[in-house]
């Protein structure tokens, strides 16, 4: 029973895999076709953007700041305590920004996007839409997860932003370092390709936000108690891809030595 059980989580989970991809190849179909609906992407992009900036800007600020207390105990011991500048933005710009900034988008706008297109779904809304002559997978699906490709390096950098401008308040909280030289050891500690990997890798974690949240929603079933499980499920996955995707870029970002 326990093997039979085993097989099929696995046949599910492959099951699962299939569909995802082919759902990924579909958008790429469509992604670059003409009538492109351009009013529509704006106004996903003005929703899964800059409504986002609000939460991922207090999240940076904490994690900055936190971070910042956190370590200065520890290089204090070794008497590295002026390296606390460059230690903190190396570690959000290569690698705490981008992670925690997608999981917040993760949990926003994938949810967001299960959630509202689940309902379309079970309300029959997408079907009406093809009925009409229009497709419901351009409108619905490519703008929202171009919205999500072009906005998540955005939320990045501004993110990064914030974080270290935290880290200066949590500097001078038992000292005094001014802004300039504290902005002399930020930029002499980072180089430009610690920001390229970044930026790379977060276009790929909007991706996994976006595909995962329409494919969640639009193939939702079972009526609005699918709704929730389409809004919980694409959370879940979507998270679950950004650290699998991470794990690969940092790999990848290792082989060929940007950093």
């Amino acid at each position: 029973m326990t093997a039979q059980r085993a097989t099929g989580a696995l046949r599910g989970t492959l099951l699962e895999v299939g569909a995802v991809s082919r759902f990924t190849g579909r958008f790429f179909h469509e992604a670059f076709r003409s009538r492109f609906e351009w009013r529509e992407l704006f106004r996903q992009a003005y929703l899964n953007g800059y409504l986002s900036l609000p939460l991922v800007a207090i999240t940076a600020f904490i994690m900055g700041l936190v971070l910042t207390i956190q370590s200065r105990p520890t290089l204090a011991a070794f008497g590295a305590e002026t390296m606390l500048p460059a230690m903190v933005s190396i570690s959000v710009v290569r690698e705490i920004g981008p992670v925690i900034t997608a999981l917040i988008c993760a949990g926003r706008i994938g949810s967001s996007m299960g959630a509202e297109l689940g309902s379309m779904k079970v309300t029959e809304q997408i079907d009406a839409m093809e009925v009409s002559g229009t497709n419901p997978f351009k409108y619905l699906v490519v703008t929202r997860v171009w919205s999500t490709i072009l906005m998540l390096p955005l939320l990045v950098v501004l993110a990064d932003a914030i974080a270290i401008w935290a880290c200066y308040i949590g500097v001078n909280m038992r000292g005094t370092v001014s802004w300039s030289l504290f902005q002399q050891q930020v930029f002499d500690s980072l180089v430009f390709t610690d920001l390229v990997p970044a930026l790379i890798k977060s276009v790929f974690f909007g991706l996994a936000i976006g595909v995962v949240g329409c494919y969640k929603g639009f193939t939702t079933e079972k009526g609005t108690e699918g709704v929730g499980r389409a809004a919980h499920s694409a959370v879940v996955l979507a998270s679950l891809l950004i650290f699998i995707l991470d794990l690969i870029a940092v790999q990848v970002t290792e082989i060929l030595d940007l950093n």
